[in-house]
């Protein structure tokens, strides 16, 4: 069960916050979707059934090949070149973890 402290303090460490109303909606929202899920996991063999990776029926499709275009590369001071801050040819951001 998801509640609404974990909520508050999850969002605390995303570094955002939201009205008390919404964390009551997302909330409410959790507990569906756990109920959801305990409602697929009483699926009989479930566990068998092979995950999905791509989700559509890839049996007919043909992929094509990726192929790099020398003419197309962009480089490093390209890419660069309206970064604002940058440091040792990378792109500086702010830290966002603890």
């Amino acid at each position: 069960m998801v509640s609404k402290e974990d909520l508050k303090k999850y969002a605390s460490k995303l570094m955002f916050d939201m009205k008390e109303e919404e964390y009551e909606t997302l909330e409410k929202e959790f507990k569906i979707i756990l109920k959801q899920m305990d409602l697929i996991g009483e699926i009989p063999n479930i566990k068998e059934v092979k995950p999905m990776t791509f989700p559509y029926i890839t049996y007919d499709v043909e992929w094509r090949k990726d192929e790099v275009d020398e003419n197309e590369t962009l480089t490093v001071n390209e890419v660069l070149a309206n970064c604002k801050h940058q440091i040792n040819d990378q792109v500086k951001v702010p830290k966002v973890v603890e």
